[in-house]
């Protein structure tokens, strides 16, 4: 089962999801917060380590969208991550945080989203969380051609079981 967990901008996503998966065991995938500065890193979730996203030299690979400048081999890592993780370990829930403007160029997490929507379109023990933007939910629809899933907002999180 595919869900979709959207809203605005800045309108608690991630937190909501950091929040419900906090004292789950079932739950795996990358969260994408902002730390102290205000820099965004990645989370896998289920043994809680972080890796840097933004990039902080111009030196470095990177994939800019808007004014953030992203670490290309971050990108990298997290959808080897994201596509081990589901092979392995099959957790209840995974969660991709988020698929945005460069997934729908065919970067950033592209190649985990696409490989596990298709993974997770028909499978009813399992289930993925992908975080779409509200503005970019149709969109995102259509570029994966997901047709059946269910949209969540953050007040839906608490119903899962």
């Amino acid at each position: 089962m595919i869900y979709i967990l959207t809203g605005a901008i800045r309108s608690g996503k991630t937190t909501a999801l950091l929040q419900w998966s906090k004292s789950r065991n079932d739950v795996d995938g990358l969260l994408c917060p902002d730390d102290a500065n205000g820099k965004r890193y990645f989370l896998k979730l289920k043994n809680k380590t972080i890796f840097k996203l933004e990039a902080e030299a111009e030196t470095e690979a990177i994939v800019t969208i808007g004014n953030f400048k992203f670490l290309r081999s971050a990108f990298n890592e997290a959808n080897d991550y994201l596509i081990l993780e589901a092979s392995k370990s099959e957790p209840k829930y995974l969660i991709i945080d988020e698929i945005g403007k460069l997934e729908l160029k065919n970067e950033g997490l592209h190649v985990s989203t696409q490989a596990l929507i298709s993974q997770f379109r028909s499978n009813d023990n399992t289930h993925l969380i992908l975080v779409v933007r509200d503005y970019l939910l149709d969109a995102v629809l259509e570029h994966y051609g997901i047709t059946e899933c269910s949209i969540l907002t953050t007040k839906d999180l608490e119903n899962l079981i």
